[in-house]
């Protein structure tokens, strides 16, 4: 399996495949609460049977060119993950996504792993915008959207229903031009 460095702290990129669904759960398990605040994840895995659910139809959309998962890790420990939880290659679309344990944050760990995938979504795979959907109260997010040089596309008032509670969602993106542009002023 490859490791792509995510810096000089010693952060790494991989993928994460079915056969790892104990560790997987494991890292829920300690971030379940932290994670839980702004995304369903901890809700949808709580065994080994939906962790390993859960990875494989990520292990289905890399087969089908269609999305991606890669564990962010720390010291080997894995502490986040960065996702392209929908790709169309033939329109050119994908939406990216996140999320750390309590013990990751702060760190730029998120940043870092989404320009990795973002850059390879761009330049490897054509797409021409990634979407970065997240909730309007989770500040820590909308930050990494501004950081990867994202723009606020608009805000869906209340459109998601979100353990008893309607949330507004922000949509952020950022277009293959803009990403070129971005990366050839640093």
């Amino acid at each position: 399996m490859y490791a792509i460095s995510l810096g000089d702290d010693g952060a790494e990129l991989r993928p994460l495949e079915p056969w790892q669904a104990g560790e997987f759960l494991a890292h829920i398990d300690r971030g379940r609460e932290f994670i839980g605040q702004h995304n369903g994840l901890p809700d949808a895995v709580t065994d080994l049977a939906s962790s390993r659910a859960f990875l494989q139809a990520y292990a289905e959309k890399a087969a089908a060119d269609t999305g991606r998962i890669h564990g962010i890790r720390t010291d080997g420990t894995l502490v986040g993950a960065v996702i392209l939880r929908t790709m169309d290659v033939t329109q050119g679309n994908a939406e990216a996504g996140c999320w750390l344990e309590p013990s990751a944050v702060g760190k730029g760990l998120v940043t870092r792993a989404a320009r990795v995938l973002i850059d390879w979504a761009v330049e490897e795979r054509g797409i021409h915008r990634v979407e970065w959907w997240v909730s309007s109260t989770n500040t820590p997010s909308i930050a990494v959207a501004r950081r990867l040089g994202m723009t606020r596309d608009g805000v869906l008032r209340e459109s998601h229903l979100y353990r008893g509670r309607r949330h507004d969602e922000e949509i952020w993106s950022v277009l293959a031009s803009e990403w070129r542009a971005a990366k050839g002023a640093v």
